[in-house]
């Protein structure tokens, strides 16, 4: 199937109104080699950015420099995923609270990018603690305070987009979502694991939905699309054009062939054949 396809000016000719994207890491290779050559099959790329004492792979200014050019050229858009150590909730809201070191590498992170315009930044919230203790109220506000330092050094607050895990309900964060003009990244994947109903989820958080994560479940989550059953996943898609939705659809998983057979199902759908 053509690139055209795949393109969002095609919306017209196409019951999907949303940006297909790939993570950067589905060849065994740096973010830059990884775009170039995703560039063609995609509408978008999912940067998952890191810095640790080993190692690091934030992009300087020449690859910054690079990826414009690469988005200019294949209409492409990117998404950013915040470090997965990320502890927003961590320094609470009290007198003299101290925010975790993780929120100055997520902030550091978020100005590094705003060249690129980043369509969304993906923040996943640690809820560890709230878990063994059922204080949800105080974990909202200590999130509440992390989420709008990190929606200030975005510029735009939608762009701030909090996944849900399969660790924890994500019911407990729909307070948040009506408290703070923040946005919402939908795993649909981790709803599946939950066994949740992921058509109505879609229903309920679409007005809040920025960027959906689809993978299947197999041995291992973030595995290919394949591994879903056709009718669970079609009725997961069907959900989505139903909302409306025109955000991006990131097909979260990390090697070319999970990548290659999940968008096919996608293309397939789209084609009516799914």
């Amino acid at each position: 199937m053509s690139r055209d396809r795949l393109h969002s000016g095609d919306l017209n000719r196409s019951p999907r109104a949303f940006r297909l994207g790939s993570t950067s890491y589905v060849y065994p290779d740096d973010i830059l080699p990884n775009v170039r050559r995703l560039g063609p099959m995609v509408d978008d790329v999912e940067l998952v950015l890191f810095e640790i004492p080993e190692a690091s792979n934030l992009p300087d200014d020449a690859a910054l420099d690079e990826l414009g050019r690469l988005a200019d050229a294949h209409d492409l858009t990117y998404t950013v995923h915040l470090p997965l150590d990320l502890r927003v909730a961590a320094g609470g809201d009290g007198p003299g609270a101290q925010p975790d070191p993780s929120m100055a590498m997520a902030r550091r992170i978020i100005e590094l990018t705003r060249p690129l315009s980043p369509y969304a930044y993906v923040a996943h919230l640690d809820a560890r603690e709230p878990l063994e203790t059922g204080a949800w109220d105080a974990w909202r506000d200590a999130c509440a305070v992390g989420l709008a330092e990190l929606a200030a050094a975005a510029g735009e607050p939608g762009r701030i987009c909090i996944e849900n895990l399969e660790r924890w309900p994500h019911g407990e964060m729909l307070p948040l979502l009506e408290r703070l003009p923040v946005g919402f990244c939908l795993d649909i994947g981790h709803l599946w694991l939950q066994g949740e109903d992921a058509p109505a989820c879609i229903a309920r958080l679409a007005p809040y939905t920025r960027v959906v994560h689809l993978h299947g479940i197999g041995e291992r989550d973030h595995a290919s699309l394949r591994h879903t059953p056709r009718p669970q996943l079609r009725a997961a898609v069907d959900a989505l054009a139903r909302s409306g939705f025109d955000g991006v659809v990131t097909l979260e998983v990390f090697n070319l062939e999970d990548l290659v057979t999940s968008r096919d199902l996608v293309l397939a759908w789209e084609d009516g054949t799914l």
